[in-house]
């Protein structure tokens, strides 16, 4: 019984790593279809946003199972729980990325300004995390997410100095309002998923050591 448990409670995981893949996935390449105004990559976003809530239902079933089958204790429950609070977050980064593909739609076919300013740096950091996150979660190496923190704190700068350059263009020209607000909105988007990985990080703490973190 204690084996069959522990395979199943594997499977769970990989399940929520897989889950965990696919968000990225999507917001990454909502990114990129962002900065090179591709349809088809947005295209491929959005016929995604089914397949991760499938995954989301079908991962909360199996850990609701798990917890009245086998009634765990200590990390086993731990563990069901970070997968059980893992997926709420995925869910959210990567539907964020699948309106970030609505964007590129609305904002087909540019130009754009100043190369979407710093969208690309911005994501480049918050989709490590989400990496970094994942990895920790299947290894329990929690060196990978002890500079949070730091790096949360560069998505906010990042997030604010967008803000910024986009209301210097905003006054400079009205044309430029749509534009802007849109980079502003994308700018959000991706705080908010730096955000959701620093929730993550501090679920696979907890679920590793016993003991609650704030990182953020």
């Amino acid at each position: 019984m204690v084996k069959k448990f522990h395979e199943e409670l594997d499977k769970l995981k990989k399940d929520v790593q897989k889950m965990g893949h696919l968000s990225i996935g999507m917001l990454c390449t909502a990114v990129e279809a962002l900065k090179d105004l591709n349809l088809e990559k947005a295209d491929w976003v959005d016929s995604k946003k089914k397949s991760l809530a499938k995954r989301n239902i079908q991962i909360e079933e199996e850990a609701l199972r798990l917890i009245a089958l086998y009634q765990p204790m200590a990390k086993d429950m731990r563990t069901i729980a970070c997968c059980l609070k893992m997926i709420t977050d995925l869910n959210r980064i990567g539907r964020y990325g699948k309106d970030i593909a609505k964007v590129v739609k609305e904002i087909y076919p540019g130009p754009h300004i100043k190369k979407i300013i710093h969208i690309p740096q911005m994501n480049e950091i918050v989709c490590r995390m989400v990496n970094d996150a994942l990895t920790a979660f299947k290894t329990g190496d929690l060196s990978l997410i002890k500079n949070f923190s730091e790096r949360d704190d560069d998505v906010d700068n990042l997030r604010y100095s967008i803000f910024r350059e986009c209301l210097t263009y905003m006054m400079e020209d009205q044309k430029k309002i749509t534009i802007c607000i849109h980079y502003i909105l994308v700018a959000r988007y991706l705080e908010r998923c730096g955000d959701h990985a620093c929730d993550i990080a501090e679920q696979i703490h907890y679920m590793v050591t016993g003991k609650r973190i704030e990182l953020k």
